[in-house]
């Protein structure tokens, strides 16, 4: 009985990581705590107590009037999305660009071995929806263009959804300061029914200027940051579909393998590529062997 040809399969290195693993943000924390602790140590050093900011009415005010314009000017799908988004802002998630690179190259190799059908199998496991519809579109030999034109409207389209996760947050730290000013005004407007007791201004009007602290501090403190933090994480998770969809786009142009990873490379922070590319020392040299080193 003759034996049945055996499948060559590619031998793909660990799953990268999926964009909800994600590890603490050591930037986040420490900025936050940091901070925190200049502010808070800053009135201590000045003979002030925590008890002459913590004000509950301020921190309604401020907080309540944020939200309920947040919520005025975002749908509430996208606001629900922006409040999930959230924990990107304390959790970095792990995008490994490296793994990434490795898998599609063991997926080229195979299809400039075998042809781009033979990845069939292989596509429908991976793990990250975008590089399974890339490469699932490929397989089932869609038009190179429209495959990019389709993957490119993803990515844009996704953009567009990250930005309006962030917008929200801009919004929020748009909107925090001026609600403090009008809460310290609700607050000098209690203070002034009271004019004949001098001590009792003097004590109201310190405790009505709590609510601009309260709104300055949430919009320069947390919410502009979170904002930006967002856009960031978005710009990464932007990047590793553009890589995607490149070494996929050179998969079916059938590229030599090395010339898809030098390309892919490219996407990668140049620390990490030099890590990645760095040799091994090198043996001493024979005495009396022609030649000297070459200074790298």
């Amino acid at each position: 009985m003759a034996e049945k040809p055996k499948t060559e399969t590619v031998k793909r290195p660990a799953a990268p990581p999926k964009p909800s693993s994600f590890k603490p943000d050591l930037a986040t924390i420490g900025g936050a705590a940091l901070a925190l602790l200049g502010l808070i140590g800053g009135l201590l050093l000045e003979k002030g107590s925590i008890g002459d900011i913590a004000q509950a009415t301020a921190a309604m005010i401020v907080l309540g009037g944020t939200f309920g314009a947040v919520l005025i000017t975002n749908p509430l799908p996208v606001v629900l999305r922006a409040v999930k988004a959230l924990r990107a802002v304390v959790f970095e998630p792990a995008y490994a660009y490296m793994t990434t690179i490795d898998e599609i190259i063991g997926y080229a190799s195979k299809a400039r071995k075998n042809g781009i059908v033979s990845l069939e199998s292989e596509a429908q496991q991976i793990g990250h929806p975008f590089l399974h519809k890339a490469l699932n579109l490929a397989v089932d030999g869609t038009d190179l263009q429209e495959l990019r034109n389709m993957m490119e409207l993803e990515i844009q389209l996704g953009e567009l959804r990250l930005e309006a996760e962030a917008k929200v947050w801009e919004a929020a730290g748009g909107y925090a300061p001026t609600i403090g000013i009008i809460g310290a005004v609700m607050g000098l407007i209690q203070v002034m029914k009271h004019l004949e007791n001098i001590k009792e201004v003097g004590h109201g009007i310190a405790v009505a200027f709590v609510a601009t602290v309260y709104g300055v501090g949430a919009a320069n403190i947390f919410l502009l940051p979170a904002a930006n933090k967002l856009r960031a994480r978005a710009r990464h998770a932007i990047q590793l579909q553009e890589l995607m969809l490149e070494g996929v786009i050179g998969i079916v142009e059938g590229l030599n393998p090395k010339l898809i990873r030098i390309k892919l490379e490219a996407y990668i922070e140049p620390d990490r590529t030099a890590k990645r590319a760095a040799p091994a020392a090198p043996a001493a040299a024979a005495p009396g062997a022609k030649g000297g080193s070459v200074a790298a």
